[in-house]
């Protein structure tokens, strides 16, 4: 299916990897012209000489930016100008007993999960309005529907994302602007892998080992999402041809969540 993405012109934060990466890699392969971000000029760079390789004559760039610095994403806005679309990628995550995260780290969560895409919807959402058309994406996760316990901070963060969205979307009424987030079940990106690879040695078991019994018993998949299978969810989003959903959390999660929807 062609996705009608050629011309036009993609920010994804929070992209020199993992899903973020992937989304990038999935535009620009349909045509758009991307924009990469990541927290230095040197992940963003080797992440835009990368994409460039697998893409052959993508336009790719990148602008590097602490998506939790207000000050950092005003100067990217200022560089960045306008977009038609954007995928609030961006996010952090970790396991920890809720008795132990501070109110300094809480508010790190909020700042890089909620703010970064309430400051770039807050500044893109309107261009794209007054030029009659334009997507926004959350990449968003199932853990905002069913908060883990020992991720409280992560799911109550990434529940008022998704709220966001949704808010948003209703912004949007009777134009050609969508809103919409991919709720993502666990996948296997680079910072997952780093933290099984880690836990592996320190246990002196097989990574592959690991990965296996970390798969939840919910799942209709039985193994991790690859970063790209949740990139395709994301990118038809980002095309015309979802022109008809709006104000939406799609599931790609591989049937963690059991609900009917």
């Amino acid at each position: 299916m062609n996705l009608d993405l050629t011309g036009r012109r993609v920010f994804v934060s929070g992209s020199t990897r993992g899903i973020g990466y992937a989304v990038a890699a999935a535009c620009a392969g349909e045509g758009a012209s991307v924009v990469l971000n990541g927290r230095t000029e040197e992940k963003v760079s080797g992440a835009v000489t990368r994409l460039r390789k697998a893409v052959p004559g993508a336009n790719v760039d990148g602008i590097s930016a602490n998506m939790s610095d207000p000050e950092e994403v005003s100067a990217l806005l200022g560089r960045l100008g306008p977009v038609d679309i954007l995928v609030n990628n961006v996010g952090v995550f970790d396991v920890a007993p809720f008795f132990e995260v501070t109110d300094d780290q809480w508010s790190h969560y909020f700042d890089v999960n909620v703010m970064s895409a309430v400051r770039l919807s807050r500044s893109l959402l309107g261009g794209m309005i007054d030029r009659g058309w334009g997507r926004i994406i959350f990449t968003g996760t199932e853990s905002a529907i069913d908060v883990p316990v020992d991720m409280v901070h992560y799911g109550a963060t990434k529940a008022a994302a998704l709220a966001l969205g949704n808010g948003l979307a209703k912004l949007t009424r009777g134009t050609a602007v969508t809103v919409n987030t991919v709720l993502a079940g666990p996948t296997y990106s680079d910072g997952v892998a780093e933290a099984v690879e880690g836990i592996a040695s320190a246990r002196g078991v097989p990574p592959e080992d690991l990965t296996s019994s970390l798969v939840r018993e919910s799942s209709l998949l039985q193994r991790f999402i690859d970063p790209e299978e949740v990139a395709d969810v994301v990118t038809f989003l980002a095309s015309p041809r979802s022109s008809a959903i709006n104000g939406s959390a799609i599931r790609a999660d591989g049937g963690v969540l059991p609900t009917i929807i």
